[in-house]
């Protein structure tokens, strides 16, 4: 099937001005429901944006392929865009968009997308070609641009003989860089007459499999993934991971540094199946360059550890968004009961979305550890990071007169990291057992070894020094009582953003309701404040400096205004563990501000949680908005100030955005 095939000359927008993005996918949308395309094109509109949103769909080198497969499409068709003037579209590069091509694609049309989507890319790989389509003086010209450039043509063969590199490429989603990344490798290997073979791992499946023979006859095996492919059959031959953004980016390099670097055999699956292994120290560089040595082997082992801890957190997220958001209704429908211990369970609704809430809260700890666990050794190592987080949390610790002194949110870090370590142990030890054993380690060792050796980590190592750090904690709060009130204020409030839910954050909570129990209501607004600026300071930086951030980011800031108006502190923890160096000196400069402020204006506060609910029954509650407003500016500023805009181009290679 040619690319024009779905293509028309009145789907064809040459010379657009487009003042952004939206504006440009509109225009898109209307040639293609003007030409019949579409048969609900609302529908498809929404879930175009929507595919914005999920990711980025600009591809770099001034080009954008947005997609979709909808109801809302009557039949395949594409539609094109060149603009006399770049608009930003968050490309990899950094790069002002001048082509556009949007894929319409019905639900039923099974692959189709992906098989566009793999055309376009090798035809727009060639900086000409895209070019040449910018320049294009009519809709005829451009169609027989696109025509010359997408003509399939037949391999060259270079003598024959056994392929002399084999590779594999594959993106996150399979799509548009999957391809990219195999259309550069082999274009550079024609340019350099070497014989390639490039299996691609796309949506669709692996196409073009590379076979035992050529495996066994290559001179090596280039692997440019960000995702599992399957690597056994390397074992014994020389193997090179790298990113995908490294072969579109850089392909003749790549090339010129697997057939001239002594690269060491695979020597062994790798452990968990999707991580790449360390490169070897001094890894020589045919241009002089080198790569490799002790320090690539350290950003390695930070960025697998980086990864690792991401997809706790990915899977803690809901969790935190989902209990959040019904605790903070519990208290919104509960707000006359206010004076009342049992506010925000204090009618049978409120109640129930309070228990709800707290179990999704409660559950954090035992789903980011074991999902932590699971991506540094696979499935094996759930079972003793999510035991591990959990006793994070209960806090069980000691011998068999236990005593219960939570470790808290870095206990079920430290869990999660220490479950993955045992479980790799594990399979090391278990390496030598018969194959026939296979099921006994999954069945029984690995569960049982696992989860006892877990707990009697927790209980004896983890959980005492933690837990007792935070008693700590609050004895030495406790001996600043009779102190300045305002240095108090900062550093309860500073406190309360500083782990976001962890011992430095519960101790100051604890000091603040014991001291509300004592008739003490001024501490109690200073904890509060300082639990209430880091999700709103985050939520008003990614509204303000929406260039610093994200879109999942930005997607997230209306719900860090409701958690921040309800005393949720942990709606700021997703952007303080992505970036912690930043994050967390804002958060706390802001939160200290806070706390120091209500001192200052004598503020107090009668119930120990509520955030905003509570505030008609505060005293001097204006000087409590005005602190919170304040410390709230002060984080967001200090974000802006501090993150690097996620737009701005740099020299530096980085990872390629999926689109």
């Amino acid at each position: 099937m040619r690319i024009t095939d779905l293509l028309g000359p009145r789907r064809i927008l040459l010379g657009t001005q487009a003042a952004g993005k939206q504006e440009a996918l509109q225009a898109l949308l209307d040639a293609l429901a003007a030409d019949g395309c579409l048969k609900d094109k609302e529908t498809f509109r929404q879930e175009v944006f929507a595919r914005e949103e999920k990711g980025g769909t600009a591809v770099g080198g001034g080009v954008a392929i947005p997609h979709a497969k909808s109801r809302g499409v009557a039949r395949p068709a594409l539609a094109a865009m060149t603009l006399a003037e770049g608009i930003d579209w968050q490309a990899p590069d950094g790069a002002p968009v001048r082509l556009v091509f949007v894929i319409a694609a019905p639900a039923d049309a099974a692959n189709l997308h992906v098989e566009v989507l793999a055309g376009l890319a090798r035809c727009l790989m060639q900086p000409e070609c895209s070019r040449e389509l910018i320049a294009a003086a009519d809709p005829q010209a451009f169609m027989q641009t696109l025509d010359r450039w997408g003509e399939e043509k037949p391999a060259e063969d270079s003598g024959g003989g056994p392929y002399e590199v084999l590779a594999v490429t594959a993106c996150p989603l399979g799509v548009a860089h999957t391809f990219m990344a195999a259309e550069a490798l082999e274009r550079s290997a024609a340019e350099m007459g070497i014989r390639i073979k490039v299996e691609t791992n796309g949506a669709d499946g692996p196409q073009n499999v590379l076979t035992e023979q050529e495996i066994d006859q290559a001179r090596c095996i280039i692997v440019a993934a960000n995702r599992t492919v399957e690597s056994e059959r390397f074992i014994g031959h020389p193997v090179l991971f790298v990113p995908v953004a490294e072969a579109v980016r850089q392909p003749e390099r790549l090339l010129r540094r697997a057939l001239t670097a002594d690269l060491p055999p695979m020597a062994a699956p790798l452990d968990p199946p999707n991580e790449q292994p360390v490169p070897a120290p001094k890894l020589a560089d045919p241009e002089g360059e080198e790569e490799g040595g002790a320090g690539a082997a350290v950003r390695e082992h930070g960025r697998h550890a980086y990864n690792h801890l991401m997809s706790g957190i990915n899977h803690m997220l809901p969790f935190v968004t989902g209990g959040g958001i019904l605790v903070a209704l519990s208290y919104f429908l509960d707000r006359g009961n206010v004076r009342d211990i049992t506010f925000g369970s204090g009618t049978s609704l409120s109640w129930l979305l309070s228990q709800v809430g707290e179990l999704a809260f409660d559950m954090m700890y035992p789903i980011l550890s074991g999902f932590l666990a699971v991506a540094m050794a696979g499935q094996p190592a759930f079972l003793p990071g999510a035991v591990g987080g959990y006793l994070a949390w209960s806090g069980m610790a000691g011998g068999p007169q236990s005593t219960w002194v939570s470790s808290g949110f870095w206990g079920a870090i430290l869990a999660g990291a220490v479950a993955g370590y045992l479980i790799r142990g594990l399979r090391k030890l278990c390496s030598r057992l018969p194959a026939g054993l296979d099921t006994l380690k999954t069945t029984l060792i690995y569960p049982v070894v696992g989860l006892a050796v877990m707990a009697f980590l927790m209980i004896v190592f983890i959980n005492p020094p933690l837990g007792h750090f935070n008693a700590w904690l609050y004895d030495g709060l406790e001996s600043m009582r009779g102190g300045s009130r305002i240095a108090l204020g900062a550093v309860l409030g500073g406190m309360m953003a500083t782990d976001f839910g962890g011992p430095f954050n519960k101790a100051a909570y604890l000091f603040g309701t014991v001291a509300l129990s004592g008739g003490q209501q001024g501490f109690m607004a200073a904890v509060m404040l300082g639990g209430m600026v880091p999700p709103l300071g985050v939520a008003l930086a990614c509204t303000f400096f929406p260039e610093c951030f994200t879109k999942a980011e930005r997607h997230s800031a209306l719900m860090n205004y409701l958690m921040g108006f309800s005393f949720i502190t942990e709606g700021a923890l997703p952007f303080a563990l992505k970036d912690p160096l930043r994050v967390i000196p804002s958060c706390v400069a802001g939160s200290a501000l806070a706390g120091a402020l209500s001192m200052a204006w004598n503020c107090s506060v009668p119930a120990p949680h509520g955030g905003l609910y509570v505030l008609p029954l505060a005293e001097n509650a204006p000087g409590m908005l005005l602190a919170l407003a304040l410390g709230s500016v002060l984080t967001a500023g200090l974000l802006g100030l501090l993150k690097r805009p996620r737009t701005r181009a740099h020299t530096a290679p980085g990872p390629v955005k999926e689109p």
